[in-house]
């Protein structure tokens, strides 16, 4: 076996995406807690040839709590720095070589979450924290920048390896950004796809995206435009591929070229190989990886349950991958692995290095994939060492994760041969002790009671004593069998039995044969044997000595008492710790002379050491046991106590001793004399064990999760620090992070084990309650509570194994452990009968006299003095005025003389009670007086009234009673408590008073209950009440509660216009059911039509049918809806409009017959009409409804509405054969789809009401001149217009000629029809040419035409209207002159707004130009605009247009026309793309119309294109 130093050290910290990093050369490290632990590979490691090469050479230690990242720097030259960030708050910069702080800085204000040393830039290091605020810091100037990318929690970061300011984010919600620093953080890629956290991020080490062949059909989905953000300037993204990791079970491959995913590998389940771990413990995934520098088409991931695969990607449509360790069972780890690291050793080996939840760094070569070696790591405190007496070099550890680790300390193989044990145990490991003959039998004691045995060379679960103990056990040791299990027969009983000492201070012998058996506490054989009738001390701790004849027990109260087989008589009780004995040993057998063998160590709270020889004492055997009171050796110098001590096997005398102080002391005994000092931990050791075969090499463990193997004569110093060195390790371990305050409970109390809190270290079985445990703590916490630092260490060593009552803090790895919360420190072992005082003593009531109790309580000669005057007093016939005077003085004694005296005593009371706060014991004073009143009056200028007080106030009488509920009513108002006032002024029954004030502070439900219960139904305030909160409410937009409101202040009409307030249909249809409830039968329909209008815009027929069916007066409309219905069923038939429409009433389906007809036989079946009187009454409920005329922008769904609503005008007065009505009804339809440019909607009407043309309405009318012939007329010429468009598109775009033929193939308007309006619009927006289609060819000068169409070319002629052409020129004219007019207005504002008289006219009308760009013809005008008309011109052009419009008859313009001169430039069209169709008479007609009337701007252009 080498003499080497070793460590084992604390477990790598948990779900960190950073916390271990490794360079070139061969330095790796790794967080652990609150340190980072380094650990040299490869040749540089100066292992022992044949040994794995690696060693742990030590720590960086400065964090106070968990460190949560760890990156180094790798770059040539300063491979020794590296960085670390912890939850304390910083981030450090570290120098490796000397171990020290180079700068840190606490920027983050959260957790951070993610750190890494820039691979490009040497001096930058950036860091991300939980709500998501990223750092970057420059090491070498100081300086930092602050980058806020997204409100979401990071969870790993990794800056790019090829471009210095891209750095990618990976988030918890599984979102990953590529952010540039240089520009402020801006997210370059946003890339999702993942939907949980992300755990790792690996950027592809060759930059470019030539590396991976991604096949073509993953390609196939790619945008040519590149999508998101990237844009061709930003070379900076240009090429490189990015792996990453998720919770979700993928890795996701990432171009950034492109932005998007290009691969996504879906973990495989595995098979579990090896039982290293409990199965039934439910593990989160951690998803890790690494990209080989050297190997850029493979990628290293972790998975489920700790494999590791190598994937190969060149074959991404197959999921091919190799399993590390595949041959070689049990080298993978056994748990979930979180961080991997590349390292390239000196003799340049790839290696790669591992960290898991199964606490092992496991160390692989990349060449071979297999397992080169395994460090293995410990996830809580070392409670206790014990090597084997058989299996020589074995060494057992005891741990707080709940795992037993055997050590095969002598393997030549392997410096860290370590098995784990952790079936049974589920609990801190607290005490082992292997059998002293059987190979391999260990047994251990846990933190929760229990005592087991294990057989370390099978893998069955360990034998369980059935008899726990009700505290943390604390001692093992096996020794002779002692009544009853020794009464048996020597075959029936065991050679050896097992004593276990717990803390609650009983020593159980169990029966290794029967451990399903009861075991004994030894304190009846005690008690027997001794005849014992006194209370047994509390046993802390127990030892046999060698030959086993002999058994030691130390007591809580410092004593040891000695003990001789077969039945333990009592021989000997050594009085000389004073406090709780941790730990008792036996000098070995085999010392170079044989007494030596009768010298007993112990240790205590106290820090000194005695050594006592019982040599004599043994040998004469007293009748009557002995008290030794004097030591044989005394060893000071440890200032804190001892917790272990133990004999070296090779020397005479020589004691290792371990201490609170962080230090193990060697002692020579004999010579008391120190020899040297082991310093290396950072906590408080717990445990020590000599190694049995190198007399220089001893292990010691420790609370820093530690245990260390050291060299005797390696270290430096022999004695234990005293004074400022002390004080200094005493900061080093409070460094170690503080536990979180626990409340203090009952040291009794067992609380269940169930955790939420964990984190780094501890594990998460805890929750399964299965597996190691460390209780779920985090490695902070999962231990005893840290001393509190004021404490000076003499003090600290106080609280270990002595009761509750000694210190409040329970302290370190004490034995006797409360569990409470399984947070608590164990306390070793409190004497049962003691209960703490805090808990006896109750708090005592404050005392109602206490200025007369202190008087009570002076010198012995006041109290004398009191009793004279007292005497004096009583008995003398009159006061003289001294005795007066002394009484005055000494009030208190008015308790002993008259009322008067007593009240003086009461008043000064009262008034001490005042000034101290106490007005309740002041009133309890004057109650006791009988002065009720006063107490009442007194409280109430104080503002002290009380409930109880005021409970009491009938007592004085009634009138005080009702001023002491309205005095206290006042006082709680002014301390907003105005619900409690108003039930006080209610028991006095003012109710008017009680309701004003609820109300008056807005509590109005409350006022309207108390209103509504007290006062008469009709008074007044209650109606009020309703409408103030009803108008609240309404304003606060709580309709619904407003109409309850208002109905109950019987105000219905309000409560219905309040429904409808939201105006959606269900609350319209709501509104109008409670209106017609009520009666108001004008609101009811006016909301119910509403409401159908509502359900109309979302094409809800059947809705809207039903709507209107609660009210008799909307029958007409269901006439118009009816109608709407089905023309949108006709039109949505033909695709003419927009929207689908689910919800048709039934009668829409039949589709035969003209339109007409079906109308009126629904209307018919539906709504039973049938007489010509019920047709009259629709008609007459229906024309009193006016809408106004149509835009361009009145929407579709209104203007079909609008227009249905005419057409069933037109079909009722045709049933009731009124045709003028039906003509002028008909011509208002097609005008208004005519006015809002909807050309498509005006064909629907002339194809569906006039089928055959306007003859039949002409034969109507009959011949005389009627006042509806002008309407007429203009019906007839919309209807030739609309046949006029159809021909002229049919030239354009040859399609089968038909009555219909173009409205499908032209959308819904034509720009002519949109913007031409001929009563009110300007005609500067219209351009007729706009509407020309353009000719796909030279005109088909062959077209020969159906006589229905020359026919139809002939009846054109009706639309040569002169006096029509000349109104609307007029009209024109008015329309230009306004319209210029309101430009000067505009040009001249805006220059007053400029102040610039620089520009001309010119640039004023450029501008004019540019702001009109729909009105071409101004630019082509822009000669006259040059002379710009003045003012006076312009107004009398106005006047004279204005009155040449007003001599035209009214019927001209009552009735709208088609816009003549357009009809004549379309005849004209026509003529030239079919010569001969248009007879020549027409054409010259068209002609001398334009040229007549086309002199406004409009027409200009077109008349010189025609008429030249």
């Amino acid at each position: 076996m080498g003499q080497e130093p070793r460590t084992l050290p604390p477990s790598p910290n948990w779900y960190c995406a950073r916390c271990s990093d490794a360079v070139p050369g061969g330095l790796f490290g790794f967080a652990a807690r609150t340190s980072v632990f380094l650990v040299r590979v490869g040749p540089g490691a100066g292992a022992i040839p044949g040994t794995p090469p690696f060693r742990v050479i030590g720590e960086l230690v400065g964090h106070t709590e968990r460190v949560s990242g760890f990156t180094f720097s790798h770059h040539p030259g300063q491979y020794n720095l590296c960085a670390t960030s912890s939850d304390d708050g910083t981030v450090k910069i570290w120098d490796v070589e000397t171990k020290a702080v180079v700068t840190e800085h606490a920027l983050h204000q959260h957790t951070i979450s993610a750190l890494h040393w820039s691979p490009q830039v040497k001096d930058l290091i950036v860091s991300g924290d939980e709500k998501g605020v990223v750092f970057c810091y420059w090491l070498n100037r100081n300086d930092s920048q602050h980058l806020f990318i997204e409100p979401r929690t990071i969870f790993c970061l990794t800056c790019s390896p090829h471009h210095e300011d891209l750095v990618a984010i990976g988030y918890k919600d599984g979102i990953v950004v590529i952010i540039d620093i240089s520009k402020k953080g801006e997210v370059i890629h946003r890339l999702r796809g993942h939907d949980d956290e992300i755990h790792s991020i690996a950027w592809c080490p060759l930059p470019g995206e030539d590396c991976l062949s991604i096949s073509q059909e993953e390609n196939s989905e790619e945008p040519a435009i590149p999508n998101g953000k990237v844009t061709a300037q930003t070379p900076v993204t240009k090429g490189c591929y990015l792996a990453t990791g998720s919770k979700d079970q993928t890795i996701r491959i990432w171009s950034c070229s492109r932005g998007r995913g290009v691969m996504v590998l879906k973990l495989p389940f595995l098979k579990r190989r090896g039982g290293g771990i409990d199965p039934t413990i439910k593990e989160r995934l951690w998803l890790t990886l690494h990209w080989p520098k050297d190997q850029p088409t493979q990628l290293v991931s972790s998975c489920f349950g700790g494999e590791l695969l190598l994937w190969d990607l060149t074959q991404s449509w197959r999921r091919k991958y190799t399993l590390f360790s595949a041959s070689s069972e049990g080298q993978n780890h056994s748990r979930i692995v979180f961080n991997l690291c590349p390292l390239q050793t000196e003799d340049d080996k790839q290696l790669l290095l591992s960290t898991s939840m199964d606490r092992d760094v496991k160390c692989w070569d990349m060449a071979t994939l297999e397992c080169c070696w395994s460090l293995p790591s410990l996830g809580g405190f070392a409670y206790s060492l014990a090597f084997s007496p058989v299996d020589m070099g074995c060494l057992a550890i005891g741990v707080g994760d709940g795992m037993i680790r055997v050590w095969n300390t002598l393997s030549i193989k392997n410096n860290y041969d370590v098995k784990n044990f952790w079936q049974g145990v589920k609990s801190k490991v607290t005490a082992l002790c292997w059998h002293p003959t059987k190979e391999g039998c260990l047994a251990f004691g846990t933190d929760d009671g229990k005592v087991g045995l294990y057989d370390t060379y099978s893998n069955k679960p360990p034998q369980i004593s059935s008899t726990y103990h009700k505290k943390t056990v604390y001692t093992l040791a096996w020794g002779p069998p002692l009544p009853p299990i020794s009464l048996g027969g020597e075959g029936d009983r065991p050679s050896l039995t097992l004593y276990s000492c717990g803390g609650e201070g009983i020593v159980l012998q169990h029966n290794p044969w029967k451990l399903g058996g009861e075991a004994y506490d030894i304190n009846k054989l005690i008690r027997d044997t001794n005849s014992i009738k006194y209370k047994l001390p509390v046993h802390t701790e127990v030892s046999w000595k060698a030959d086993g004849k002999i058994m030691a027990l130390g007591n809580e109260d410092g004593s040891i008492e000695i003990f001789q087989v077969p039945n333990l008589k009592l021989i000997c009780t050594i009085q000389q710790h004073h406090k709780l004995v941790n730990t008792i040993s036996w000098h070995h057998e085999h010392g170079s002379q044989p007494e030596l063998s009768y010298l007993m160590a112990s240790g205590s709270n106290n820090a000194v050491i005695y050594v006592h020889n019982l040599k004599t004492v043994i040998e004469s055997n007293p009748e009557s046991p002995v008290t030794i009171t004097e030591p044989y050796r005394t060893l000071s110098g440890h200032t804190a106590k001892i917790t272990s001590v133990a004999w070296s096997p090779h020397h005479d005398g020589r004691l290792v001793s371990a201490s609170y102080d962080g230090t193990a002391q060697v002692w020579d005994t004999l010579r008391e004399e120190p020899l040297c000092n082991f310093r290396g931990h950072r906590g408080r050791l717990l445990c020590v064990a000599w190694s049995p075969l190198d007399p220089d090499c001893i292990y010691s463990g420790a609370d820093d999760f530690c245990v260390y193997k050291w060299l005797t004569p390696m270290q430096e110093h022999s004695r234990p620090p005293q004074g400022k060195k002390s004080i200094e390790l005493e900061k080093k371990r409070l460094s170690q992070p503080k536990p979180k305050p626990k409340k203090k409970k009952k040291p009794t109390s067992r609380a269940p084990v169930k955790q939420d809190v964990y984190d780094g270290n501890e594990d998460e079985s805890i929750r399964e309650s299965s597996g190691p445990v460390e209780n779920g703590l985090s490695d902070q916490e999962g231990e005893e509570e840290a001393q509190e630092p004021e404490l000076p260490s003499s003090i600290i060593s106080v609280a270990s194994r002595e009761p509750v009552t000694c210190t409040p803090v329970s302290i370190g790895f004490e034995k006797s452990k409360t569990t409470v919360n399984n947070k608590v420190t164990i306390l070793k072992k409190e004497p049962p009968k003691e209960k703490s005082e805090s808990i006896t003593k109750k708090r005592k009531a404050r005392s109602m006299l206490p200025l007369t109790t202190s008087l009570d309580h002076r010198s012995k000669e006041e109290l004398h003095q009191d009793c004279l005057v007292l005497a004096t007093a009583k008995h003398s016939k009159e006061l003289n005025e001294d005795v007066s005077a002394d009484l005055e003085e000494r009030f208190h004694l008015g308790l002993f003389t008259d009322r008067t005296a007593l009240y003086r005593m009461i008043e000064v009371e009262g008034k001490g009670h005042l000034e101290n706060g106490h007005p309740e014991l002041f009133h309890q004073l004057m109650l006791w007086k009988g002065d009720l009143k006063g107490v009442l009056q007194t409280a109430a200028e104080r503002g002290e009234l009380t409930d109880s007080l005021v409970a009491m106030a009938p007592v004085a009488g009634y009138h005080v009673w009702l001023w002491a509920v309205e005095a206290f009513a006042k006082q709680l108002c002014f301390q907003d408590q105005y619900v409690k006032a108003a039930s006080h002024l209610l028991s006095i029954h003012k109710v008017y008073e009680a309701v004003e004030l609820l109300r008056s502070n807005h509590f109005y439900r409350e006022a309207i209950a108390v209103a509504k219960a007290r006062l008469r139904p009709e008074d007044p305030i209650l109606k009020d009440l309703y409408l103030t909160w009803g108008a609240i409410l309404e304003k606060d937009g709580h309709y619904a509660v407003a109409a309850k409101c208002y109905l109950g202040a019987a105000s219905a009409y309000d409560a219905a216009k309040v429904l409808s307030k939201k105006g959606d249909a269900a609350s319209l249809k709501t509104a109008a059911e409670l209106a017609s409830i009520v009666g108001e039968n004008e609101l009811s329909s006016s909301l119910a039509l509403r409401c159908a209008q509502e359900l109309l815009l979302a094409r809800n027929w059947v809705g809207a049918q039903e709507a209107l069916k609660l009210h008799e007066s909307l029958k007409g409309q269901r006439l118009v809806f009816s109608l709407l219905e089905l023309l949108s069923k006709r039109l949505e038939e033909r695709q003419l409009s927009e929207g689908k429409s689910s919800s048709y009433n039934v009668w829409a389906a039949g589709t035969e017959g003209p339109f007409v007809e079906r109308v009126t036989a629904v209307w018919k079946s539906t709504f039973s009409l049938e007489t010509p009187e019920q047709y009259q009454a629709a008609l007459q409920q229906l024309q009193t409804i006016k809408y106004p005329s149509a835009t361009n922008n009145t929407p579709s769904k209104q203007l079909l509405l609008h227009i249905c609503h005419d057409l069933t005008l037109a079909v009722l007065s045709q049933q009731v054969a009124s045709w003028d009505v039906a003509v002028e009804a008909l011509l208002r339809a097609v005008v208004r789809s005519y006015d809002s440019g909807n050309f498509t909607i005006m064909q629907e009407v002339h194809s569906a009401f006039l089928p055959e043309g306007c003859d039949h309405l002409r034969d109507k009318l009959g011949e005389h001149q009627s006042p509806t012939t002008p309407a007429f007329k203009s019906l007839e010429a919309f209807f030739i217009y609309g046949r006029l468009y159809e021909f002229w598109w049919s030239l354009s775009k040859p399609c089968p000629k038909s009555s219909v033929w173009v409205r499908a193939a032209h959308g819904r308007t034509t720009s002519v029809e949109q913007s031409q309006q001929i009563d009110s619009a300007s005609p500067e927006e219209t351009d007729p040419n706009i509407s020309q289609p353009k000719p796909s060819g030279p005109p088909e000068l062959d077209l020969s035409l159906t006589e229905e169409s020359e026919q139809m070319l002939i009846t054109c002629k009706e639309l040569f209207s002169e006096k029509h052409a000349s109104l609307q020129n007029s009209q024109r004219t008015v329309a230009e002159v306004q319209e210029t007019l309101a430009e000067m207005i505009r040009q001249h504002q805006k220059s007053q707004v400029c102040k610039s008289t620089t520009n001309g006219p010119d640039k004023n009308e450029s501008e004019q130009v540019a702001e009109q760009p729909l009105s071409s013809p101004q630019n082509q005008c822009k000669e006259e605009k040059n002379q710009p008309l003045s003012l006076p011109e312009l107004t009398k052009s106005l006047t004279e247009a204005n009155e040449r419009i007003a001599k035209f008859p009214e019927s001209v313009k009552i009735w709208p026309f088609p816009d003549v001169l357009e009809c004549c430039l379309i005849l004209l069209h026509i003529g030239a793309q079919c010569p001969g169709s248009v007879t020549q008479d027409m054409q010259q007609q068209a002609q001398e119309l334009l040229q007549k009337y086309g002199n406004t701007k409009v027409y200009r252009r077109y008349c010189q294109t025609f008429c030249t």
